[in-house]
């Protein structure tokens, strides 16, 4: 799969309410990375095992139904493997039914037509008065 084949699988993946990352998509060795992590969330996780149980653990534990993945663009690099792409995730609150929308920024790298390091740079602030609403 291209860069913007796997972003477009991860969407579906949000809309559906699933974890993010299918456990086909990865290579052996893939890094997650969020920088701007919160409190108590690592800023790094390695391996296709690692990532997996992480994502789903978190993906059920977090109390947002996402409904739109929104205002998409997709950069191409000079490396057919990489793209930057911009998005904004909207969704409801669960517990609230409060509505919010946070923009992100990440860098995804692809190997053998595999994700093999995603690099995600969230609004933390956004995300934390959403889940506060």
């Amino acid at each position: 799969m291209t860069p913007t084949e796997i972003f477009e699988r991860m969407c579906t993946q949000w809309l559906a309410g699933r974890s993010t990352f299918e456990p086909g998509l990865l290579t052996e060795d893939v890094v997650i990375e969020t920088p701007f992590a919160a409190p108590g969330h690592p800023v790094r996780t390695e391996g296709r095992e690692r990532v997996v149980a992480y994502t789903e653990a978190g993906r059920a534990a977090f109390p947002v139904r996402f409904e739109d993945v929104r205002d998409v663009t997709v950069h191409e690099t000079t490396d057919p493997d990489v793209i930057v792409v911009e998005y904004e995730l909207a969704g409801t609150h669960t517990g609230t039914g409060v509505s919010a929308s946070a923009p992100f920024i990440a860098v995804l790298r692809t190997r053998d037509g595999r994700l093999a390091h995603w690099r995600e740079y969230q609004h933390t602030v956004a995300i934390a008065q959403a889940l506060a609403a």
